[in-house]
């Protein structure tokens, strides 16, 4: 018997229980206001920290995903017919619904993500921020009125989709939840999200909470868990679904939008990313040095943001890898729940193979490792998950797999660059584009280049800032669309425009228009 995973299924069954929850028969779902178990087949959750079962659930099926389609479209009619004001209010107060449970839930995903749990801790404060913004934003949605050479009064409403699906990832799943659940309720839609089936439990949890603190209309959040060829295809299809988002990877969520599409429904994609970390010789190295570090190795590496390309100008190159490869020896690589990690798991062995074998591919095709690329030694015997150190990979050249594709795990690609020209080459020579990064203490230049990118995201001096204020998306294999801020609160709404006769008498004609 392994100690430490038998530690964590004990934990689990604790944390779980005080929801009402039970491991053995997990009503991992929430639809139209109570938990419910899947009539799908079961699905095992591995531990990241052991690799050995963790937990078990049944795939939620089409059933379920259809009931929760008509939850949501019922419950949407009710918070609609709320006025705004009111629904500003009910969300704000739905934020509440985390008081007491930070703690609790942050050991939840931690247990079941991988990630640090402080990590989480610090992400169930951001969905506190999501719901308590966009509160404030139900009751300023205004439309406008047009000035037409007619005698009309036209004005413009902006209107709730009705229903949206989301499907959210595994790299963060209750921040990426808020991070779509509250600009979709501000807009006046009601929502079916289904979760990565690798990470179920969280999103499920966080909409009870929301919804019994808020008094939410039961059905206008519903969770619903499961496989993406069985829920998510019943997502998809649903007829009730008026708008698909999606955040996850670039192939996923090409099928996401041709489903989309074959309904003609519009989608919102947030995808991968292969940011560009650009260090200039007049950079503050030190900084520098800090912030390459918390771009790439920070949750492992396992997020749509990291600085996985590290482009350093030729004649800083050398001190500045001297430097990096001194400071990731004191990344603290442990188990999620001691205070002193940095770094945990991937979480899933899939990813861990994969992310091995992208190494072990640059390293046949020329890179050099210079640091990392194996298991960490000082973790616990009975710690035999998806543990990996802080890899760098020096002597990366533009056509190599690691410098071209998304590796979600902790591996930085360095490549070098003579001048402000071949900087931004190197930045904007990929398919992705959602983030990037510019390290000089000449403000002209960083900001030169920083206008130059092809990102939707970009740093000066600093690496992965982020407020939910502030729009947030991509270009090419990123996505399309934008979450956070105004962008993303418009992104749940369509617009609908009314045209009202004030003359005394009506002039209709045969074909468009009046006069």
């Amino acid at each position: 018997m392994n100690a430490l995973n038998q530690q964590a299924r004990e934990r689990l069954a604790e944390r779980l229980d005080a929801y009402g929850l039970t491991a053995d028969a997990l009503a991992a779902n929430w639809i139209d206001g109570r938990f419910v178990e899947g009539q799908g087949d079961p699905i095992t959750l591995m531990d990241p920290v052991t690799d050995a079962p963790l937990l078990r659930y049944r795939d939620a099926g089409a059933a379920r995903v259809e009931a929760a389609g008509e939850a949501a479209e019922r419950a949407q009619r009710e918070w609609m017919a709320l006025s705004a004001s009111e629904r500003g209010r009910r969300l704000y107060r739905a934020a509440t619904g985390l008081d007491g449970h930070e703690e609790r839930l942050a050991e939840l995903e931690s247990l079941i993500a991988g990630k640090p749990q402080r990590d989480c801790l610090g992400e169930i404060g951001k969905v506190r921020e999501m719901f308590e913004y966009y509160a404030g934003w139900c009751d300023k949605q205004h439309g406008e009125v047009i000035d037409v050479p007619s005698s009309h009064l036209n004005y413009v409403q902006r209107v709730p989709f009705g229903v949206v699906g989301q499907i959210t990832p595994w790299n963060a799943p209750l921040f990426t939840c808020g991070w779509q659940l509250a600009p979709a309720l501000a807009a006046g839609n009601g929502v079916v999200l289904k979760p990565s089936e690798l990470t179920p439990i969280t999103s499920a949890i966080l909409a009870r909470l929301l919804e019994r603190a808020g008094e939410l209309p039961p059905g206008l959040i519903n969770i619903v868990n499961g496989l993406g060829p069985s829920t998510g295809a019943a997502l998809t299809s649903h007829p009730a679904i008026a708008k698909l988002v999606f955040v996850g990877s670039p192939e996923t969520g090409r099928r996401i939008a041709e489903a989309g599409a074959s309904r003609l429904v519009p989608s919102v994609l947030e995808l991968g990313g292969k940011s560009a970390n650009i260090v200039f010789a007049d950079a503050n190295l030190d900084d520098a040095v800090a912030g390459a570090q918390a771009a790439i190795f920070a949750a492992a590496g396992q997020s749509c943001v990291a600085g996985s390309r590290l482009l350093l100008q030729e004649s800083v190159a050398e001190a500045f890898l001297a430097r990096l490869t001194q400071a990731v020896k004191g990344i603290r690589v442990g188990l999620p729940d001691d205070p002193a990690t940095r770094m945990g798991p991937l979480q899933n062995a899939t990813q861990y193979r994969r992310v091995q074998q992208l190494i072990e591919q640059a390293l046949a095709e020329g890179a050099t490792l210079l640091a990392g690329g194996e298991r960490p030694a000082e973790l616990p015997d009975d710690a035999q998950g998806y543990f990996l150190a802080p890899t760098i990979l020096g002597d990366v050249t533009p056509e190599m797999r690691v410098a071209n594709e998304e590796i979600f795990g902790p591996v930085l690609s360095v490549l070098t660059f003579r001048d402000e020209a071949q900087a931004i080459a190197l930045a904007n020579g990929t398919r992705f584009g959602l983030a990037g990064a510019v390290w000089s203490q000449d403000t002209g230049k960083a900001l030169r280049v920083a206008h130059q990118l092809r990102a939707g995201t970009v740093w000066v001096n600093g690496y992965k800032s982020i407020n939910v204020m502030s729009p947030f998306g991509g270009f090419g294999d990123s996505g399309y669309g934008r979450s956070s801020g105004p962008d993303g609160l418009r992104e749940y709404t369509t617009t609908r425009s009314v045209w009202v006769e004030t003359a005394p008498q009506a002039s209709v004609t045969a074909g468009y228009g009046s006069s």
